[in-house]
């Protein structure tokens, strides 16, 4: 395990040299998204307004307050559970280039191996540390499809935004996997010892 910084959009070599329990520092672009602007992509076949190649995505919903035509201030910025949308995992990759997706709560097994293959990781992140994510995000530069608001899709400007943890990387090593398997040992030599 290591400590890095990386700046986003991001290549996949950068990505491919993230090993998993790394510790990450990212600055640069973020993209937040979230369960409805997904649908529209995919479900629906709308293009998305910008461009994800390299792009780190956030599984967001923001609490913001509008200011001007367009422009949002933050209030709070935090994650929401990334399991849900495990399926948007590889087309986000092999249709778009995305590199990167941080949540809350980690991403199934299901999503190890085309994160594997396309050169994607998952940043795991503290859980209920909206308040310290807030402030590493600098600016909300864009909002696009504002009629799906709070879901929209949203370019943040950050600097310092973590520490992030490599949950599953992409060489197939998941930390949630490993956890899973270390507590099924664990909780069968409890129960054989009962």
């Amino acid at each position: 395990m290591s400590s890095k910084r990386l700046t986003f959009p991001a290549s996949e070599d950068a990505i491919r040299e993230l090993r998993a329990g790394d510790e990450v520092l990212v600055d640069g672009h973020i993209i937040g998204i979230r369960d409805r602007t997904q649908i529209r992509i995919f479900d629906q076949g709308v293009e998305p307004p910008l461009d994800l190649n390299g792009a780190f995505l956030l599984h967001t919903a923001p609490n913001v307050r509008k200011v001007a035509e367009g422009k949002y201030e933050k209030m709070c910025i935090g994650t929401t559970t990334s399991a849900r949308m495990v399926r948007f995992t590889e087309p986000l990759g092999r249709e778009y280039g995305v590199r990167a997706i941080c949540g809350k709560g980690g991403l199934p097994d299901e999503a190890i191996e085309p994160m594997q293959r396309l050169g994607m990781v998952y940043f795991a992140i503290v859980g209920g540390a909206a308040a310290l994510e807030t402030t590493q995000i600098e600016e909300i530069e864009e909002v696009y499809w504002e009629e799906l608001m709070p879901e929209c899709l949203w370019k943040f400007r950050v600097k310092d935004f973590g520490p992030l943890w490599v949950g599953i990387d992409s060489h197939g090593n998941s930390m949630y996997r490993d956890v899973q398997t270390e507590a099924t040992k664990r909780l069968e030599g409890i129960l054989a010892g009962l």
